[in-house]
C-alpha cells in the first residue's frame, strides 16, 4: 500500500504523503499476458512459447512430457532470457557481484540444455539470445544493439562451461571408482566441495551422476562447507553504506572543491573518539568516490592557534564528514577555519582522472564498444582501470591505446564539466557506470566537443588534456574472468618511470657488456651459450623449442609437454629453467617415463599463484590421471604415477586444470 515518501532530513527520516496513493497488486506484464491468453503459465504465453519451441527443436523433447523435461526447458527459457538482457545492459560473466549472478544464470541453463541431451557442439545460449532479440527487439532495442556483444559473451561461456563439465565428469569418474573399491557408501563432502568451488561443477550434477552410480554424497556435509565459505565472504565484507560511523548531526556540507582550492569555513559538528572526525559548513576537500580518492590538506583556526592535518573525507550519503590528525592547538565545534587543499596532490589525481577517461574512449575505439568500466582507481601516484574484456591485449593493441591517449592529450582539449539533466546527458550518448543511481540534474564531463569522451563523473578533472603531460601504460592483467585492468601514469610520475626504465636498460648492458642497442642481440647469444652448456650436462632436448610450445591463456603462458628420458630430479631442473624462460606469468607441467613409472613436475610462478593457479593442485590432477599421487609447494610439485601410457591424457588434465583457474 502506497501511501508516503520516505525521506531524509538533518539525518533523520521523514514520511510526506504521496498526492496519488495505490494498492500494487504484483500483476505485472507477464502475469496480465497469462490472464488475457488463457494460459496456465506464463511459459505458454507469446513471450516464452517461442522460447520453449526453440528448447524442444534443440533437445528432441517435449513440453508436457514430464516434470524434468518442462522443468528444463522452462528454465533454460527463463535464464537465456534474463542473460540477453544482462549482458545487453553491459554485464559480463565473472565471480563477483551481478557479474557471478549472471554466470550462475547461464551455466544453469547450459546444464539444463545437456541434461535435456542437448550436444555440447550446439552454440544453444546463442541460439536462445536470437530469438530473445527477435521476441523483445522492437520494445527493447538495446538487445538488437548490443548483439554481437550478447553473442561473443555467451558463445565464450558457453564454450568454457562445457570443458568444465566434460573435466569435472572424468574427476567424478574417478572419485567414483575410487568410492566402489574401497567399498564407501558415496562422495565425501569435501570431494564435492572441490569439484564445486575449484572446478565449478554443478553440486546437483555432482549428485545425480553419483545416484546413476548407486553412490550417495554427504550433502550435510557440503552444506556445512558451503556456510564456512559464506561465513568467511561475510567476515571479510565491508558494510560501505555505514562508513565507519561518520554521519555526524548538522546542515549538509556545501562542497566548493570544484572552483576552489581554499575556504575560510565554520566547524559546524566534531566528534573525538579514537579519531576525530568533524563536518565543515563551506567545504574544498573532495570526499572519495567514484574511484577517486578523497583529498589531502590542512585546516588550520583562522586565529592561528591551532592546526590539523586531514587524512580522510568520507562520504555519508550526499554530505561529507573529514577525519583529521590534530597536529597544533584544539578544535572545537562552531570554530571559524581555513581549509586548505593540498595543490600538488589535487592536479595529480585530477591528470589521472581525465586520462582515466581517455583510457576508456581510447579502449572502446580500439577494442569495441562492449568495453565498459568495471571498476577504477584514481589518484595522485597513478590511475587504475578495470573493464570488461574477454582477452588480454595484444601489443599492438596496447600500443595503439597508449598512443590514442596520448594524441589527445597533445592536442590540448578543453576539458569541460557541465551540469545538465539525466535525459539530456543520455540524449548525448554520455557514458554511465551501470548499477549507479543518478538524479534527474547530472554532472556530465565532456572532453573537446564530446565526440570521443563524455561520461557522468561527480570527480575532479583538469582544465585541458595537455596538463595531464605524458601518458604511460604499466601492465595489462586480469583483474576477474572476463575482467581486464590497466595501470598507467601520468605527469611527473610518467617521465620517473620513463627514467628508471632507462637506467634499468643501462644497468642491463653494463652487465651483459654491450651498448643498450645491442642488448637484445647479446642476450639471445647468451642464451645460446647457456643451452649449449646444459646439453653438455647431459640434457640433450631443445629447450627453447620446448618453451615455444607455450600458448597464450587468459594473459598466461601454459606448457604441458612431455619430456623423454628425464628422470625426476633433472624434470624439476628443466621446469625451472623454463619457469625463468617463460617470464612472470607462466605454469608448466613437464612429464617423462623412466623406468615404466612417469614423474611428473609442475611450476608456476607467484603472479598466477595468486590467480589460483597452485602446482600442488595441478600435480595431482594429472597424477591422479597416471594412476598416482604427489604434491609439494604452491610453486613446485612433483608427483609420479604407474600408468606409462596415461601420460598424455594426465598432461591434457593438467592443462585443462590450469585453464579453467585462469578463466574463472
Amino acid at each position: 500500500f502506497m501511501q508516503f515518501d520516505l525521506g531524509m532530513e538533518h539525518g533523520r527520516p521523514t514520511l510526506t504523503p504521496l498526492p496519488a496513493q495505490h494498492i500494487d497488486t504484483g500483476l505485472g506484464l507477464n502475469r496480465m499476458a497469462l490472464i488475457q491468453q488463457g494460459t496456465e503459465t506464463i511459459f505458454e504465453t507469446d513471450d516464452f512459447k517461442p522460447l520453449i519451441e526453440l528448447g524442444e527443436q534443440l533437445s528432441g523433447r517435449r513440453y508436457g512430457e514430464g516434470f524434468e523435461v518442462d522443468r528444463a526447458l522452462r528454465v533454460l527459457a527463463d535464464h537465456t532470457r534474463a542473460a540477453t538482457f544482462l549482458v545487453a545492459d553491459g554485464v559480463v560473466p565473472s565471480n563477483e557481484d551481478r557479474g557471478y549472478v549472471l554466470r550462475r544464470i547461464m551455466r544453469r541453463a547450459i546444464y539444463r540444455g545437456r541434461s535435456l541431451g542437448i550436444e555440447p557442439g550446439v552454440p544453444m545460449l546463442a541460439r536462445y539470445a536470437d530469438v530473445v532479440t527477435e521476441l523483445m527487439g522492437d520494445f527493447y532495442p538495446r538487445v538488437v544493439q548490443e548483439c554481437d556483444l550478447v553473442q561473443r559473451w555467451l558463445r565464450a561461456e558457453e564454450e568454457s562451461f562445457n570443458r568444465t563439465l566434460d573435466q569435472g565428469t572424468r574427476l567424478l569418474e574417478d572419485l567414483v571408482a575410487r568410492a566402489k573399491e574401497r567399498g564407501d557408501e558415496g562422495i565425501a563432502a569435501d570431494d564435492a566441495f572441490r569439484l564445486h568451488d575449484t572446478y565449478g561443477f554443478p553440486f546437483d550434477l555432482t549428485r545425480e551422476m553419483a545416484t546413476e552410480r548407486s553412490l550417495g554424497v554427504d550433502e550435510a556435509g557440503f552444506s556445512e562447507l558451503m556456510e564456512q565459505q559464506r561465513a568467511r565472504a561475510r567476515a571479510a565484507s565491508v558494510d560501505r553504506s555505514v562508513q565507519g560511523g561518520m554521519e555526524l548531526e548538522g546542515p549538509p556540507t556545501e562542497f566548493t572543491g570544484y572552483d576552489s582550492l581554499e575556504e575560510v569555513a565554520t566547524v559546524t559538528a566534531l566528534r573525538e573518539d579514537d579519531r576525530v572526525v568533524l563536518k565543515l559548513d563551506r567545504s574544498p576537500f573532495y570526499a572519495k568516490g567514484g574511484g577517486q580518492i578523497s583529498d589531502s590538506g590542512v585546516i588550520a583556526c583562522e586565529d592561528g592557534d591551532c592546526r590539523a592535518r586531514v587524512v580522510d573525507v568520507m562520504r555519508a550519503g550526499d554530505d561529507q564528514a573529514v577525519v583529521v590528525e590534530v597536529e597544533e592547538g584544539a578544535l572545537h565545534q562552531g570554530e571559524r577555519v581555513v581549509a586548505r587543499v593540498d595543490r600538488a596532490t589535487r592536479h595529480a589525481t585530477e591528470a589521472n582522472h581525465t586520462a582515466t577517461h581517455l583510457l576508456h574512449a581510447a579502449l572502446r575505439e580500439r577494442l569495441g564498444t562492449h568495453v565498459r568500466q568495471a571498476g577504477s582507481y584514481v589518484g595522485p601516484d597513478k590511475l587504475r582501470f578495470d573493464f570488461t574484456h574477454g582477452a588480454s591485449l595484444s601489443p599492438d593493441e596496447l600500443r595503439d591505446v597508449e598512443d590514442r591517449v596520448n594524441e589527445w592529450v597533445l592536442r590540448n582539449d578543453i576539458v569541460r564539466p557541465q551540469q545538465t539533466s539525466l535525459d539530456e546527458a543520455r540524449a548525448k550518448g554520455a557514458m554511465a557506470l551501470f548499477g549507479e543511481k543518478y538524479g534527474d540534474v547530472v554532472r556530465m564531463v565532456e572532453v573537446g566537443d564530446g565526440s570521443y569522451s563524455r561520461e557522468l563523473c561527480g570527480g575532479t578533472h583538469v582544465r585541458s588534456t595537455a596538463e595531464i603531460g605524458l601518458f604511460k601504460v604499466t601492465t595489462e592483467t586480469s583483474s576477474a574472468s572476463n575482467v581486464r585492468r590497466i595501470e598507467a601514469l601520468t605527469g611527473p610520475g610518467a617521465v620517473q618511470y620513463m627514467r628508471d626504465r632507462d637506467r634499468l636498460l643501462g644497468e642491463i648492458a653494463a652487465a651483459a657488456r654491450t651498448e643498450p642497442a645491442q642488448v637484445t642481440e647479446r642476450i639471445v647469444a647468451l642464451q645460446a651459450e647457456a643451452k649449449k652448456a646444459a646439453k653438455s650436462g647431459g640434457v640433450t632436448f631443445d629447450e627453447e623449442a620446448l618453451a615455444a610450445h607455450a600458448a597464450q591463456v587468459d594473459g598466461a603462458l601454459v606448457l604441458a609437454e612431455a619430456v623423454d628420458g628425464i628422470d625426476a630430479k633433472a624434470l624439476m631442473d628443466v621446469a625451472d629453467r623454463l619457469k625463468g624462460r617463460l617470464g612472470d606469468n607462466a605454469a608448466i607441467v613437464l612429464g617423462s617415463v623412466v623406468d615404466a613409472r612417469v614423474h611428473l613436475v609442475a611450476a608456476v610462478t607467484p603472479a598466477l599463484v595468486a590467480r589460483g593457479v597452485k602446482a600442488g593442485e595441478i600435480v595431482k590432477v594429472a597424477a591422479q590421471v597416471a594412476g598416482g599421487g604427489g604434491g609439494g609447494r604452491d610453486t613446485m610439485a612433483q608427483a609420479g604415477g604407474k600408468d606409462p601410457e596415461k601420460l598424455g591424457e594426465a598432461l591434457a588434465a593438467a592443462r585443462s586444470a590450469i585453464e579453467e583457474r585462469l578463466r574463472t
